[in-house]
């Protein structure tokens, strides 16, 4: 092999995990991670907008000040807002049940 044609070593490779682009997240569909689904029964919520706050992906969507449906593009399924809201009105259902 002749030092013009050396294969690149560790050192040529590129930095791993930078984001290299501000506010890219929007980029990044993560809600194919999920196994779980949470599943909102309209008819029992009184907006208290806790599981709005509690969100860690902010997955809530929000008018008027009340709660709408969860934008399931971003949501992973960890069911926190399940877990916390005092309705007891989303529950999560398998991926594969919830349609």
């Amino acid at each position: 092999m002749s030092a013009d044609s050396k294969k690149p070593g560790w050192k040529d490779l590129p930095d791993g995990g930078k984001i290299l682009k501000p506010g890219n997240s929007k980029e990044y569909k993560t809600g194919d991670w999920r196994t779980f689904r949470p599943v909102w029964d309209k008819s029992k919520c009184n907006h208290c907008m806790i599981c709005w706050m509690i969100c860690p992906d902010s997955c809530i969507l929000t008018e008027d000040g009340k709660r709408k449906e969860t934008d399931l593009n971003y949501c992973k399924g960890c069911g926190i807002c399940a877990e916390i809201c005092p309705m007891k009105c989303i529950e999560m259902k398998k991926e594969s049940e919830s349609e």
